[in-house]
């Protein structure tokens, strides 16, 4: 299939509208604190067994969330907001809303969303990775998905590993950058950061890479504009029954994304990669996920890359 998308639009399906929806991540039940802790009696907002039974089944209808039952605390303390902001005095009132109200989706999913990410996070693969850019070379464009983008730090350390690998600021790369929250993705657009989410890194990167801001936005970093143009950010739902995304792609970062998920919808959503990615192109997990359940669709190349079946890469 012949790629080649407009400006700040790659991988997009022409009839898919520029809104179409996306992802999220709670963290693990063994790893999340009780939010609350409060008893039912001292709590705001009544918040029964069946309402946080109720928001189970959404989330996991909604956005493939498999919510543990430890949770019932931190849900109570995210969406307790968005009670008092909506004027609701009771959980089954704001469930009734959502039932009306699609509009407050969108924010519904926002609030129930963690987003954990850092510049080079689990660091092996980008060098993988710029191994996998060398060799392809400058012969054609590479494309790569990151499906789990959160505040843009991933994508844009694959934007890093790919000016790197090419010595140009300008390397033959497109990057489609999504997640399921719009408000981590406008935060990633912007490409606006402190100084303690640059702090890790290499001296030599942030002279290259960043721009320090003056005046009132002292102590803030800008990625530059060749880094920015780089990446395309788009709101996708991995649960949706259609991605305006295009194969074939080089790599697809879904990292620390699976494990949130349970093994039916992991399976279905590896189900749907394996067909996008190119036969050498390689799949990124998170350090704790594995996909040995799928093991008919893809295969591990170690490391916790994952590559198609028939790939030709060992």
């Amino acid at each position: 299939m012949v790629f080649d998308p407009p400006p700040r639009r790659p991988f997009l399906s022409a009839s898919t509208p520029p809104d179409s929806p996306r992802r999220a991540l709670f963290p693990p039940a063994a790893s999340a604190p009780t939010v609350s802790g409060l008893p039912a009696r001292d709590r705001e907002f009544e918040f029964t067994s069946a309402d946080f039974e109720r928001i189970r089944t959404l989330i996991h209808q909604h956005a493939g969330i498999a919510l543990s039952s430890a949770k019932q605390d931190m849900v109570y303390s995210r969406l307790a907001r968005r009670l008092r902001s909506c004027g609701d005095r009771t959980f089954a009132q704001y469930l009734a809303r959502l039932e009306r109200d699609r509009g407050e989706w969108e924010t519904f999913v926002n609030s129930l969303t963690t987003n954990l990410t850092s510049f080079f996070r689990e660091a092996h693969h980008f060098d993988i990775l710029a191994d996998q850019l060398r060799q392809i070379g400058e012969k054609r464009t590479i494309r790569i998905w990151c499906s789990a983008a959160s505040t843009g730090e991933e994508p844009y350390s694959l934007a890093m590993t790919a000016c790197e690998a090419f010595n140009s600021l300008t390397p033959p790369v497109q990057i489609l950058a999504s997640d399921i929250d719009t408000s981590v993705l406008a935060h990633g657009e912007a490409g606006i950061y402190r100084q303690d989410r640059i702090d890790r890194l290499s001296d030599a990167r942030k002279s290259r890479f960043f721009t320090p801001r003056s005046g009132a936005e002292t102590g803030t970093f800008a990625i530059r504009p060749e880094l920015r143009r780089l990446v395309s950010f788009r709101r996708i739902n991995l649960l949706d029954a259609m991605w305006p995304v295009q194969g074939p792609l080089d790599a697809i970062f879904c990292r620390n994304v699976m494990i949130y998920f349970d093994k039916p919808t992991q399976y279905g959503i590896l189900k749907r990669f394996v067909p996008l990615l190119r036969p050498e192109g390689q799949l990124f997990a998170g350090h704790s996920e594995s996909f040995m359940h799928a093991a008919d669709l893809v295969r591990s190349r170690g490391r916790t890359v994952y590559v198609r079946l028939d790939s030709p890469l060992r």
